[in-house]
């Protein structure tokens, strides 16, 4: 395997990094990644770069990659984390196999670890307070001061670590802390805190610890376990792995090579789960799933596609420095790539009634329509054609300006697939709104072209009022108005950022008929309205609710023009 040829590298310096280790038989021309998140909370776009990252070297370089769960914090974790996490990994398209691993079924492994860190001097229980070990830690400028009970006895330090470990001691009143550097330079060297005092249950060992590694210790030794070659952490690490590599050298156990990556936040968006859990434990959401979160579950209920959000990482790449990746980006992925699957369709969101005054009474025609032009093998279909029809509302003017080609008393346009017609009425209401229009049709432009050749400026879409199919619409916006909301302004809330138009329901709106029977998750194109998506929550047989995903716009073309 290690004079194999190795594959050609993608363009990041993470994937040169394995080649070269390949080529040179570094790893005995293994490769083996592992995706770690912790289940404390859904998965973001952000996981989804790390997920396309690790299981794609691991592809890439034949390979495999680890999902392994972090799962040292049971204040904090759940099981419905833990599902939600594997759904959005398959979802992904990506598979792990037989290597699913939790962080917890090494617990007794890394407690032994604990102990012969104490047995070798390298590690004491401490007294001290979290407020007391915050402030002797020292600062950029000053360093430490040693804990008064840091030169205890190894056999001291056993036997408070056993008590510990039994309960006799309540949270905080206690820590094991490994014993470096209280002068280093870097204070994750400065007698970093390795176990601590949680009585808590913990969702897959239950009661039987009520002490709980930190994640630092827990980390790299697990890695060490899996016998991981390469990991791959996001750059808030790379001031931890001097703390990674020291554990692996005094536990002389088998270590692994971490590298670092800068995230990529995306504009308009958080990605902190803390304010994440804050917006669906406070309501500012519909839960982790709503299609204004950055979650992939979220994305998912949007109508994104797993083929777009993979694109959009795969464009953004990886680097050793942050920046702020364009929202529109990922919405022309998701918009390039529904371009050629979605089926479209006509709806009408904010309806305006239609009455053609010369159709014959109670006939009914089919027009043929494309079903994606991008797509021939997608076939055509065959829409039901009535005197009683719903258009869009803001497609007609009574008093249009001079560039306003749509439908106006006494202009002829076109219906999609369907006839010329003229306005020659308008019906108004008690209150004076405009309620319905009367107009004629052509009976010779059936298809939508006229046989003398006369031209029309605009063509509609429209539904038949007699055979559409009622339901609710949702238009999304982001969900923060500025364009950075990780980093507000001195003394303002992040909350006061919170979109207040980032969601409108329209009710009642019009679709083609055939859409009535239309599965949670299907995607389709309104026809010059966008690209939207059968919500899977809410939708109920034969009452779909439809989500859109992205408009027919696309902001990103434009800002690369501008560009």
């Amino acid at each position: 395997m290690t004079n194999a040829e190795p594959p050609k590298p993608k363009n990041d310096f993470i994937r040169e990094i394995v080649a070269e280790d390949t080529r040179t038989g570094k790893w005995d021309g293994r490769v083996v990644t592992r995706f770690p998140p912790e289940p404390n909370g859904y998965l973001h776009i952000g996981h989804a770069s790390s997920i396309c990252l690790n299981f794609g070297i691991a592809g890439d370089f034949g390979g495999v990659c680890h999902l392994r769960f972090d799962d040292t914090n049971p204040v904090r974790e759940e099981d419905e984390y833990v599902q939600a996490i594997k759904e959005d990994v398959r979802w992904l398209g990506f598979d792990w196999g037989d290597n699913e691993y939790y962080a917890s079924d090494y617990f007794d492994q890394l407690y032994e670890w604990a102990k012969q860190l104490i047995r070798d001097g390298k590690a004491y229980v401490d007294d001290q307070s979290p407020e007391e070990i915050r402030k002797t830690r020292g600062t950029l400028k000053e360093p430490g001061r040693e804990s008064p009970f840091r030169n205890r006895s190894a056999d001291e330090n056993l036997d408070l670590l056993e008590r510990m470990k039994t309960g006799e001691f309540p949270d905080g009143s206690k820590v094991l802390r490994a014993k470096i550097d209280m002068t280093s330079p870097n204070l994750n060297l400065r007698d970093p805190v390795l176990y601590r005092i949680l009585h808590a249950k913990h969702h897959r060992t239950g009661g039987k610890w009520c002490i709980y590694p930190m994640y630092d210790f827990a980390h790299g030794q697990s890695d060490s376990i899996e016998k991981v070659t390469h990991s791959i952490c996001t750059l808030e690490f790379e001031d931890h792995r001097p703390l990674y590599d020291w554990l692996c050298d005094a536990l002389g156990i088998y270590h692994p090579q971490q590298i670092e990556f800068a995230r990529r936040n995306t504009t308009h968006t958080i990605t902190s789960k803390r304010k994440l859990l804050a917006l669906v434990e406070e309501n500012h959401v519909d839960g982790w799933d709503d299609p204004r979160m950055p979650t992939i579950s979220g994305m998912r209920r949007r109508g994104y596609t797993a083929e777009a959000v993979r694109n959009f990482c795969e464009r953004i790449g990886i680097a050793k420095r942050g920046n702020a990746v364009e929202l529109a980006l990922l919405e022309h992925c998701v918009r390039e790539h529904l371009n050629k699957v979605a089926p479209r369709r006509m709806a009408v969101l904010r309806p305006l009634k239609v009455t053609i005054t010369n159709w014959p009474k109670g006939e009914v025609v089919h027009v043929e329509a494309v079903n994606n032009p991008e797509d021939e093998s997608a076939g055509k279909r065959m829409i039901p054609f009535s005197g009683t029809l719903w258009i869009e509302r803001d497609d007609f003017m009574e008093n249009p300006p001079k560039k306003f080609f749509r439908l106006a008393p006494g202009r002829e346009v076109r219906l999609r697939y369907g006839y010329f017609i003229t306005c020659n009425e308008v019906v108004r209401n008690d209150a004076g709104e405009i309620v319905e229009l009367l107009c004629t049709y052509d009976p010779e432009t059936k298809g939508g072209n006229s046989p003398d050749g006369r031209k029309v400026k605009a063509t509609l879409h429209w539904v038949s009022a007699e055979h559409a199919v009622e339901t609710e619409v949702r238009l999304y916006k982001t969900l923060f108005t500025i364009e950075n909301p990780n980093k507000t302004p001195e003394n303002e809330d992040w909350r006061d950022f919170l979109n207040p138009e980032s969601l409108e329901v329209l009710a009642p709106c019009y679709a083609e008929p055939d859409l009535r029977d239309a599965n949670p998750g299907d995607r389709v194109q309104f026809e010059r309205l966008g690209y939207f998506c059968v919500d899977t929550k809410d939708s109920r047989p034969g009452a779909p609710v439809f989500n859109r995903s992205v408009t027919l716009r696309d902001e990103w073309a434009k800002l690369q023009k501008q560009g």
